[in-house]
């Protein structure tokens, strides 16, 4: 499977849901990918970045503001109005 699709189908059915009033979109996403096996490391130009083994680093942003998302990085979205997070790869 694809990490994207991983990737994906974790933040979509995630091991806590995000209640944003108990944890910032970043620290629940980072806690979800890790829940998840991923190497989730620092990044000096993003939110956060995933380290798979034997490639290089995957760089992501998280926001609360779709408005934002821009084609630096693969981005992780916040609906506030669906309650619902999504995966914006980079393209």
């Amino acid at each position: 499977m694809q990490m994207f699709q991983v990737i994906a189908e974790t933040i979509t059915n995630p091991p806590i849901p995000h209640e944003p009033h108990k944890q910032s979109l970043k620290a629940w996403a980072m806690y979800c990918l890790r829940d998840k096996g991923f190497k989730v490391v620092y990044a000096q130009n993003a939110d956060f970045a995933i380290e798979p083994k034997g490639k290089d680093k995957v760089y992501f942003k998280v926001t609360n503001n779709a408005e934002e998302v821009d084609n630096s990085c693969n981005w992780i979205i916040w609906d506030s109005t669906t309650k619902s997070v999504s995966l914006k790869p980079l393209s």
